[in-house]
């Protein structure tokens, strides 16, 4: 959750490692430092800050610190409160070595007293300052370099990428990556380091990866890559365009605001380069046409709104392409009874393709010779690298916290499957699966033009209005329950109002309990005849317990918008399309009450983006 950085060459660090945090800092932002080695007497120079990115920043303009070697990194807290002494980067008890971790080591407290024991001093409450407190014991007591890497990650538990600065080693950096993302960029005479290839935008295109459970010597001008067993391994070298435009808010408040906007078109995007590698897409799933004909299970594994999304699909599958289909959080997944059935797929769902849980799950499931197909966003990611094939949505880089176009075009590259299944079963032909591409297109029309309709009344008056309540209660049925689900999160995670989702049938069962005047109750309509009439059965519960109510409803559902405070009307839509329709006013009405009540909206207290820690 934390960022690395680090920079190497004949050039000076620290204006690449402050640009390269600040394009990272959505992956945790909790304190922030930088360090380097001094250009002459190769010295550790170190600054630190609690809070954002900019309080470093500030701290240069009386330190003027810089060197030829650097490393930087921004703080998603884990062991330790956010203080100075718990920022990174960390030292030994001579201050000859500085490291940045991303990750957690699972032994730190075991290690640390056997460090203590033999007179190492720590200042601080970090897992990290383990690692360099030990690499100084490793290379006073080997002779060579490799020797003390090698003891020192054999006797290092848990998931982590590290770098580090020696002042006895003043033209290398050492990289070490288990299980956590770590990767080098290539320049002329220089070379960069980051926990994320965005950090690079601009800088270079040529991308090494180090490969997992590998430490690395970087020069300025060479790379030495070894396994954990002190074998080199071979280099290898991608071609990756990377866009610094992704960094910028084009005119925009905030970056949210813009990826809501950007929603249509990348769902667009999605369908397109789905619909042009329909002839291989089971080859690039790592399936057959056979195999994807004779499946008999599905398994949707995620983390918050991915596991939504999964929660959503569920009833794609098993609706469009009858295939019963299972949804399970990556966090539970490993420690439940888990029983393996022949002819099934399971799909992990992440934006970022390095989401901790749900990468740990691919590599639970490929020894048992299971299927594991990645969705991600990310074509460079961890787990399309170690899953046995991968479906890529086309959202282009997320920066704000709560994901927004992730989850749209997740649902998108998940409805397109389904249909593509079906396809391929013969449930449905041709036509019926370009009528699907279109409704997918309808569908993202319906969710940009949403927010037109509604927009000035929401911005000049609704937001502040539903600002004021403390609590807020989300309601669907059938396809829609999920969605409130992230409807709810979308609303907690940037205003901070307590939000609470249930299935609206459960609600005489016990949350009718909390329901009075001062609690809004959002109800998410569905176009099933059925399904809606008990939806308006609910929604009367709330109303004769003086509940106020957001209607999220459909033309023609007469009942239902007559029984709303406040109602948002859509075009009818493909049925099982209905969330994804209501995704874009759902969520910028959400952006506009955190707004109106002046939260970091971006980059949310005690979140960060890509959860690379279990």
């Amino acid at each position: 959750m934390c960022s690395v950085v680090g920079y190497v060459g004949s050039g000076y660090s620290r204006a690449f490692v402050m640009e390269g945090l600040a394009r990272l800092e959505y992956r945790g932002y909790d304190s922030a430092g930088y360090a380097c080695l001094h250009p002459e007497n190769k010295q550790i120079m170190y600054a630190k800050a609690t809070g954002r990115l900019q309080n470093l920043e500030k701290k240069f303009t009386q330190l003027s610190i810089d060197g030829h070697i650097g490393i930087g990194h921004t703080r998603w807290a884990t062991h330790g409160v956010a203080t100075e002494v718990n920022a990174h980067p960390h030292f030994d008890c001579q201050k000859k070595i500085s490291i940045v971790h991303n990750g957690i080591i699972e032994n730190h407290h075991d290690l640390k007293e056997q460090l203590v024991q033999s007179g190492h001093v720590f200042h601080s409450d970090t897992d990290s300052e383990v690692i360099a407190h030990l690499l100084e014991a490793h290379l006073f007591s080997h002779k060579t370099f490799n020797a003390a890497l090698v003891d020192l990650v054999g006797k290092l538990e848990g998931a982590f990428a590290f770098v580090g600065i020696i002042q006895d080693m003043p033209d290398a950096m050492v990289l070490v990556r288990k299980r956590s993302p770590l990767c080098i960029g290539i320049g002329d005479g220089q070379m960069y380091v980051a926990s994320d290839i965005q950090a690079f935008a601009g800088k270079t295109s040529k991308i090494v990866f180090l490969p997992d459970e590998s430490f690395a010597l970087l020069r300025k001008d060479t790379i030495e890559i070894y396994d954990f067993s002190g074998k080199p391994l071979p280099i290898s070298i991608q071609e990756i365009n990377l866009d610094v435009a992704f960094c910028k808010k084009l005119g925009h408040d905030h970056f949210m605001l813009k990826e809501i906007y950007e929603q249509k078109g990348a769902i667009y995007d999605t369908v397109n380069s789905l619909r042009s590698s329909s002839s291989r897409i089971w080859e690039q799933m790592g399936i057959t046409s056979k195999q994807a004909k004779e499946l008999r299970s599905l398994s949707l594994v995620g983390c918050g709104t991915s596991w939504h999304a999964g929660c959503i699909a569920k009833f794609f599958f098993e609706s469009i392409c009858k295939i019963p289909t299972q949804v399970f959080l990556a966090s539970e997944f490993r420690y439940m009874d888990f029983f393996p059935q022949e002819k099934s797929l399971h799909i992990a769902i992440s934006q970022s393709g390095e989401t901790a849980d749900t990468l740990e799950t691919i590599r639970m499931l490929n020894p048992m010779g299971l299927t594991t197909t990645a969705l991600t966003n990310v074509a460079s990611s961890t787990m399309v690298r170690e899953a046995s094939g991968f479906l890529l949505t086309q959202a282009g880089p997320e920066i704000a916290v709560a994901s927004t176009k992730a989850f749209t075009t997740q649902l998108t590259a998940l409805y397109w499957l389904a249909n593509r299944l079906a396809l391929e079963k013969g449930i449905i032909d041709i036509k019926q699966m370009e009528q699907a591409e279109e409704d997918l297109f309808v569908a993202a029309e319906i969710l940009e033009n949403s927010i037109e309709n509604y927009k000035i009344p929401i911005v000049q008056g609704l937001s502040k209005k539903y600002s004021e309540y403390a609590r807020c209660i989300f309601l669907g049925r059938h396809i829609s329950y999920p969605f409130a689900l992230e409807a709810a999160l979308k609303l907690k995670e940037i205003s901070y109002i307590f939000s609470q989702a249930y299935p609206a049938g459960e609600l005489k069962h016990g949350p009718l309990a909390l329901v009075d005047e001062n609690t809004p109750v959002f109800v998410f309509s569905h176009q099933n005849e059925v399904i809606y009439k008990k939806l308006v059965s609910n929604a009367e519960e709330t109303k004769s317990r003086k509940g106020k109510i957001i209607a999220f409803a459909f033309e023609d559902q007469k009942e239902l918008i007559r029984l709303a405070d406040q109602v948002f009307i859509f075009p009818k839509v493909n049925p099982l399309l209905g969330p994804l329709a209501m995704t874009g006013l759902m969520q910028f009405l959400s952006y506009q009450i955190a707004k109106e009540l002046k939260c970091s909206i971006d980059k949310p207290r005690n979140l960060a983006k890509s959860v690379t820690v279990e």
